[in-house]
């Protein structure tokens, strides 16, 4: 069933879906009240109206491209029935598509920029991370009971394994201007995947 939205509600929607490309490009503290207001065409009375803060709006603006992230990664692996297909899944979907917002992953652009003095966005991103990782985490558990994958097997390990590589190929590639790292990491990952996989018989 839809939901009416009013008018203030669909304004505050339009704010975040506005601003979560700026604040994942720029960071919380490089990002101006001038580029919301020039990205939103609100002043900072109609910004303000809606958000508290600059950091209410940021903490929104990342939940936001975190729920972008989960609906683009999720969405195709929630039609693989195999425990061990939806980890090579995630692995095919982030080097296809790692960020579902310009600007990179927001998740690793927002761990770096949210240090301590940004608790609230920083415990939004710790959040999401765990999320992540016990999504796979679950994945691994569950291919284990089926069969799929070795008994022995460390979820944790391989959940840890996956995200580090995926993040740092994808740090790499920005630097260097080429999705190469990106390709490799996927390479190598399946390759993981492979040899924790139980062999048919």
């Amino acid at each position: 069933m839809s939901v009416l939205l009013g008018k203030g509600e669909k304004t505050r929607r339009k704010i975040i879906r506005k601003a979560a490309p700026v604040f994942n490009q720029r960071g919380y503290s490089g990002t101006s009240l001038s580029e919301l207001m020039e990205e939103t065409g609100l002043e900072k009375g109609g910004i303000y109206r809606h958000f508290e803060s600059k950091e209410e709006l940021a903490v929104a603006a990342f939940d936001y491209a975190w729920d972008e992230i989960r609906r683009v990664r999720l969405t195709a692996l929630d039609q693989i029935p195999s425990p061990l297909g939806k980890l090579h899944g995630m692995v095919d979907t982030f080097a296809a598509k790692p960020s579902a917002i310009s600007g990179g992953c927001a998740l690793m652009n927002t761990a770096i920029d949210a240090d301590d003095g940004n608790p609230t966005l920083r415990s939004h991103a710790q959040s999401a991370m765990r999320e992540w990782l016990e999504y796979l985490e679950n994945a691994v558990r569950q291919g284990i009971a089926k069969g799929e994958i070795k008994r022995g097997t460390s979820p944790p390990s391989i959940a840890s394994v996956i995200i580090s590589t995926l993040e740092g190929s994808l740090m790499i590639g920005r630097l260097t201007g080429n999705r190469t790292p990106l390709c490799l990491a996927r390479e190598h990952l399946h390759h993981m995947l492979n040899g924790v996989t139980v062999q048919a018989q």
